[in-house]
């Protein structure tokens, strides 16, 4: 947990204004907006650090989304400028495509299209400002560790606001942002396969956030299952391998 939650969100502040001044000192801030905690801090963090508008946020429903409303409750009150973007269609016609040309399209495959869909759009709306933009990644520290997000989808972007908090302390700043109940407290879910993330994943964050900081979880499955999910997903995290030649010249 944070011990200094103001001291936390003005770093952050002055660490995203350094950021920008370097990487586009007048481009705008691109994120999904999906309802959840994490895009509802790191947007309100941009919000502070930029103005609100230079924030912009994309709700991508992939047909219908249940929860759309959450996204609209945040953007409203930030008062940032926003895009609706329905993926559906562009995800429906990648499934057929893959489908008639005889690759499997197996419940992961399926789970996994969306979020990549969706990062493809924010790029192309952060090309699309005329100032440019730079889009942002709203994956959090727990989430990282043990690998839960998609690889060139949710886990992708220029910048990572969150990436070095779990998600007890992104918690902590929302209410210290003062943004709304219902949102910094919603349940977490992907909103792809109808299962909350902890269901899914198989134990709590609070579990997971204390092994992250502690070491410790008396549940030696448990522990050995967040061990394995933080090995095996590593890459998603880390730059791209590259050989190096040993011979080149110099």
């Amino acid at each position: 947990m944070l011990k200094n939650v103001e001291k936390t969100v003005n770093d952050i502040t002055e660490w995203i204004r350094d950021f920008f001044e370097k990487n586009g000192p007048s481009c705008s801030a691109v994120l999904g907006i999906s309802g959840g905690k994490d895009s509802s801090v790191t947007a309100a963090l941009l919000a502070r650090a930029l103005g609100k508008e230079r924030v912009v946020g994309v709700m991508m429903p992939d047909g219908v989304q249940p929860d759309i409303d959450d996204s609209k409750t945040l953007v409203d009150f930030l008062g940032i400028r926003h895009f609706t973007v329905n993926i559906g269609g562009a995800t429906s016609t990648l499934k057929d495509a893959l489908s008639e040309a005889g690759s499997q399209i197996t419940k992961d495959v399926q789970i996994n299209i969306p979020p990549r869909v969706r990062m493809t759009t924010l790029y192309a709306v952060a090309q699309g400002l005329e100032t440019g933009g730079r889009v942002i990644n709203t994956c959090n520290k727990s989430e990282d560790y043990i690998g839960y997000s998609t690889k060139y989808g949710d886990a992708a972007g220029d910048m990572s606001i969150l990436a070095g908090l779990t998600v007890e302390e992104v918690i902590q700043i929302g209410e210290y942002l003062g943004l709304p109940d219902s949102l910094v407290h919603k349940k977490p879910s992907d909103g792809l396969s109808g299962m909350s993330d902890e269901d899914k994943i198989g134990f709590s964050y609070k579990t997971l956030d204390r092994y992250i900081a502690t070491g410790i979880c008396e549940d030696e499955e448990i522990k050995n299952k967040i061990d394995r999910m933080h090995r095996l997903n590593l890459h998603k995290i880390q730059l791209m391998p590259h050989f190096e030649p040993s011979d080149s010249e110099a």
